[in-house]
């Protein structure tokens, strides 16, 4: 039977012909979807191998089963000639969509792959994909105006060429974040993984996504922001990418010292202070270097303030550096900055800075380190009779209320 033949006796018998077409285009989807779509499924989870399972779940295969009927009315629309213009229609259309979430679905498939991919270093290539996305987006509503209205689609094109600057004005968003994307690859800015500081958005934390248009950011307290991709070359932030690539964090913080406590030590205290293994080479020198002054003037020393002497002080900053080098975690290297000074004086006593670096970059581990440092000190600075600074509590003056009752109570002689 030929063509021509098929065509009259199916508009003999439009009705038979109809259901069969609607029979044969059932049948072709529920063999499409439940055999060759459900085997692609299955295939794709008992392989080792996890890429077949990402392409088939962003691409999904029951979706793209549709495409088999489609095709089929398409090709059953020469039979019908009174509804031949609007089944070809219609089915093109679908199929001009499932075409473009499948291919929509196949990008992000690829964006997966890449980033969970050995070489991934963090450079986001999502941005990019969106735009394609967006490209597939406009040809698929240009080819359906094209096919509803039946003009060409040069024709379209002319009519949008005069509404660009609507278009611009629609797309700016757009646009910016593009060019945003651009300069965040091309100059390295930001890489998932890294953690940044934006505090126009009160963003702290670690980003997880960077897509065409946001910049998602998973902050330490577990909550998200969510930054304008183009936003972020207009801010000021702060990316710590540097400090992990490093492999170590800076401590930089003060002991504040009262003042009232700072005073030259005497051959009693240097005598005890010798007997601590981190300085005892050190004080050694010092009284050495004081006693030979002190016989080669010995005709007119009589004041502390002749010749060389030393300060609690001192000593304490000199234990706080050969305390902090017999530490494994702490880095000791040129390139690193290692330093203890005292800085000016200030209400609230003598700042004794700590500058260093600790060969750790995870947060547990820094506070830990910085805690174990701090604590140590604080309670060693007793031993070099020095008194840490802090604001009078309500028990000082309790203390000092109970003081001065005592004196009152005393009679007078």
């Amino acid at each position: 039977m030929d063509i021509s033949a098929l065509q009259t006796w199916v508009s003999q018998n439009s009705l038979l012909a109809a259901v069969a077409a609607i029979g044969i285009s059932l049948l072709t989807f529920f063999f499409t979807r439940n055999v060759i779509a459900r085997s692609l499924v299955m295939l794709a989870a008992r392989t080792a191998t996890k890429a077949d399972d990402i392409i088939v779940r962003h691409i999904k295969p029951y979706r793209v089963a549709l495409l088999a009927p489609l095709l089929l009315f398409y090709a059953f629309a020469q039979f019908f000639p009174d509804y031949r213009k609007v089944v070809e229609k219609a089915s093109l259309l679908l199929v001009l969509w499932v075409a473009t979430l499948t291919l929509q679905g196949l990008l992000d498939a690829i964006n997966e792959l890449y980033e969970k991919g050995k070489n991934y270093n963090g450079v986001s290539i999502q941005g990019y994909l969106d735009i394609v996305k967006i490209l597939l987006l406009v040809v698929a509503v240009i080819l359906s105006v094209t096919l509803v209205t039946g003009q060409s689609p040069g024709v379209l094109l002319t009519g949008l060429g005069a509404l660009t600057a609507v278009l611009l004005l629609i797309f700016q968003g757009t646009l910016l974040s593009l060019v945003a994307s651009i300069q965040i690859v091309s100059n390295d800015l930001i890489k998932e993984g890294d953690w940044i500081e934006v505090p126009s958005y009160e963003a702290d934390g670690d980003v997880v996504n960077i897509n065409l248009h946001t910049i998602k950011v998973r902050n330490f307290d577990m909550t998200y922001t969510v930054i304008p991709t183009y936003r972020i070359t207009e801010v000021s932030y702060k990316n710590w990418r540097g400090m992990k690539e490093a492999g170590g964090r800076r401590i930089q913080r003060s002991i504040y010292i009262d003042m009232n406590t700072i005073k030259f030590c005497d051959p009693g205290m240097l005598k005890r202070l010798g007997m601590i293994d981190l300085i005892g080479d050190y004080v050694k020198d010092k009284v050495g270097a004081i006693l030979a002054y002190q016989q080669a003037h010995h005709e007119h020393y009589d004041s502390p303030l002749d010749g060389p002497q030393i300060t609690n002080i001192e000593i304490f900053r000199r234990y706080t550096v050969r305390y902090l080098r017999s530490r494994p975690d702490i880095i000791i290297t040129p390139d690193m900055p290692f330093l203890v000074r005292t800085l000016a004086p200030s209400p609230n006593g003598l700042p004794v800075e700590l500058y260093f670096f600790v060969n750790t970059t995870e947060w547990l581990n820094y506070e830990l380190i910085q805690s174990e440092v701090f604590d140590h000190l604080l309670a060693a600075a007793a031993n070099f009779d020095l008194r840490v600074f802090q604001q009078p509590t309500g028990l000082d003056f309790s203390s000092y209320a109970r003081a001065l009752a005592s004196e009152s109570s005393q009679p007078a002689s």
